[in-house]
C-alpha cells in the first residue's frame, strides 16, 4: 500500500482486481473488478485454488480486451517474440527456406523420365518442377508419381515427363509465409510445394524437413 499515495500524486489511474470489494485497496482505486469466490476449490477451504484461477481469467480478458482496443496484430507479436517458436510462424517466409537457383530441381516438359530421375535423385527434394520453353510451370514430378508411373511399365528413356507428371500442381510465392506452406502441404496431403514469380515461373521449392529444420512444425 506504499505505492498508493505516490500514484495518487501522479494523476495515474488505479484499477484493482481483489476478491473483497470492501479492502483498503478497492476503496482507493478509481475502478475495482471484483473477482471474490464462494469458497476455495481446496478441501481445507486455505490454500488459494479457485481465487487464483479466477484472478488468472480476468488478466487475460483485460489483455484480451486491450489487444483488440489497440489494433495488435499477429506481426506486432511476432516482433515481440522473434526467437521463439510463435514468432518463427508468424515472421518466417517461403523465400527464407527454399532452394534456389542451382538447388532448385527443374526439367523441360520433354525431358526423358529417366533424367528427371537424376535431377530428383541430384537436388535430394523428391520432387522436380517441369516447365515449358517460355520457362512457365506445367507440372511436377514427384517420388509419389515415380510409384505410380512404375506400374505403367514405361520405357523411362523415351518417356517424355510431360507425360506422366502432375498437372496441376501446388505453388506457393516467396512472401508467403512458411506456416501458410505448411498448412498447404497438411491440408493437400502432399510433402513439397514449388515456388513461383508473378509469370508463375518456378523460382524455388521446399518440403516437409525444410519446414521441420526451421522449427516451424
Amino acid at each position: 500500500m506504499t505505492l498508493l499515495p505516490l500514484i495518487q500524486r501522479l494523476g495515474i489511474p488505479l484499477i484493482s482486481i481483489t476478491g473483497n470489494p470492501r479492502s483498503v485497496l478497492s476503496r482507493a482505486a478509481d475502478a475495482n473488478l471484483d473477482v471474490s469466490i464462494k469458497s476455495e476449490a481446496c478441501p481445507l477451504g486455505l490454500a488459494p485454488t479457485a481465487s487464483t484461477t479466477a484472478a488468472l481469467v480476468i488478466g487475460d480478458a483485460l489483455a484480451i480486451a486491450l489487444l483488440e482496443a489497440r489494433g495488435f496484430s499477429s506481426e506486432d507479436f511476432a516482433f515481440s517474440h522473434p526467437g521463439g517458436a510463435l514468432g518463427r510462424k508468424l515472421l518466417l517466409k517461403v523465400k527464407d527456406l527454399m532452394h534456389s537457383g542451382e538447388r532448385l530441381p527443374l526439367v523441360k516438359q520433354s525431358t526423358s523420365l529417366s533424367d528427371t530421375l537424376v535431377e530428383i535423385s541430384h537436388k535430394g527434394l523428391g520432387m522436380c518442377a517441369v516447365v515449358d520453353d517460355t520457362g512457365q510451370l506445367v507440372g511436377v514430378f514427384t517420388d509419389g508419381d515415380l510409384r505410380r508411373t512404375l506400374d505403367l511399365q514405361l520405357d523411362i528413356k523415351r518417356t517424355p515427363i510431360l507425360q506422366v507428371m502432375t498437372r496441376d500442381a501446388q505453388t506457393s510465392t516467396p512472401e508467403s509465409l512458411a506456416a501458410a506452406a505448411l498448412h498447404l502441404m497438411e491440408e493437400r496431403k502432399i510433402n513439397g510445394l514449388i515456388v513461383v514469380d508473378p509469370q508463375h515461373r518456378p523460382i524455388g521449392a521446399l518440403n516437409m524437413h525444410d519446414l521441420l529444420r526451421a522449427g516451424v512444425l
